[in-house]
């Protein structure tokens, strides 16, 4: 739906987060009996978390953990995973760096090169945990790792950067995005988008799921520094249609997995409402006990050379991820207990699956967050 803003210019009304409720049904069911699994491939995981890769978030210890905890978290092959032997040291400076340094010190540490060996390496040790592996690339290096990636025993790729489009114009060259998916024996997800074409056309591409939100991340400033993004309600929705056409069309399902902005269990509720198949979050993982940056988080933009999109912020240390995802919870915030918060809202709202969920009531409730909470602030 469009809006005039001005004289000849409209603009899309959009919606986030803090704007909508879900409307609880009818019917309940034992939240205990509610299925929360999805599929990529085939791969099929218990829980709809993925870990974003990000280096605050992940490393190879999460990975194993999450895995078998029923998620999927993704390496990122860009990060000091694989620039440095010992990258605890390489995160030790960066978590101690003064406030006003820190992107000086996040831009030293990032131009260590990335070693071909600790790619393998990396993805061999998440494999000798006995999960799946996932890692992420950027399209300008996606060609150069994949073949790393494949002769190590990758499971899942993940073509990653703050836009990816199968039409991008660069007189550099760029990725041939649909021939790399029909080249690829392993599902490739693909992100980030925020558009009902740019879903659809990744989707025709090959994408095995695609990544939605640009910008919502609590460690992210694109939306400040480029001023870019759609608020993420509006454009999972708008995801999930293409989603949806492509499937009537075709017959393939591809799976939409929401990117950022999920802190509490309500966000990742609303998010699959909206027609998410699953959630990509990465503050909640950092403030495990387990995660690499020991409460601290960082965008994977924060090192750019010229323009910089991201900062450190620190989250704290809230639990174990088992006790983030699974509770008990020790806050009464929603930020732990995540998995327990998204089966009470679909028991609530009558959705015994994912696919259910996606089909409840949805209110319009700017007030939603705040009515009656005044003893609250």
């Amino acid at each position: 739906m469009e809006i005039e803003i001005g004289r000849n210019r409209k603009a899309y009304w959009t919606f986030g987060f803090d704007e909508i409720s879900l409307i609880p049904s009818e019917e309940t069911i034992d939240p205990d009996e509610v299925d929360v699994s999805f599929q990529i491939g085939d791969f099929r995981f218990s829980i709809p978390v993925l870990a974003s890769a990000m280096d605050g978030a992940v490393d190879v210890r999460i990975c194993a953990i999450l895995g078998k905890l029923g998620g999927l978290a993704v390496l990122n092959l860009e990060g000091v995973q694989t620039r440095y032997e010992k990258p605890e040291e390489a995160i030790e400076r960066i978590i101690t760096a003064p406030k006003e340094k820190v992107i000086e010190v996040i831009r030293d540490v990032y131009r260590e090169p990335i070693k071909e060996h600790l790619i393998e390496k990396r993805i061999r040790e998440i494999k000798e945990s006995g999960v799946v592996a996932a890692a992420s690339s950027t399209p300008a290096n996606a060609e150069k790792f994949f073949p790393i990636c494949l002769s190590a025993g990758l499971d899942i790729f993940v073509l990653q950067s703050t836009l990816t489009t199968v039409r991008h114009r660069s007189s550099k060259g760029s990725l041939d995005i649909p021939s790399f998916c029909e080249r690829s024996p392993i599902p490739v997800i693909i992100g980030n988008c925020v558009t009902y074409e740019g879903a659809l056309e990744l989707m025709e591409a090959g994408a095995s799921a695609v990544l939605v939100g640009v910008g919502p991340g609590a460690a992210c400033t694109t939306r400040q520094v480029l001023g870019i993004g759609v608020p993420q309600i509006t454009a999972i929705a708008d995801a999930a249609a293409a989603r949806d056409d492509f499937f009537k069309r075709t017959g393939k399902y591809v799976p939409v997995i929401a990117d950022g902005g999920m802190r509490r269990g309500g966000d990742i509720a609303k998010a699959i409402a909206c027609g998410a198949d699953a959630v990509m979050i990465g503050s909640p993982i950092a403030s495990a006990e387990e995660a690499p940056g020991r409460g601290y988080h960082w965008g994977m933009a924060s090192f750019h050379p010229l323009l910089p999109r991201g900062t450190r912020i620190y989250v704290g240390i809230l639990g174990t991820l088992k006790e983030i995802l699974f509770g008990e919870a020790k806050k009464d915030d929603g930020t732990m207990n995540l998995v327990g918060a998204l089966r009470l809202s679909m028991s609530s709202c009558g959705a015994a699956n994912i696919k259910e969920m996606q089909k409840v009531r949805i209110a319009y409730a700017p007030a939603i967050s705040t009515e009656g909470k005044s003893l609250q602030r």
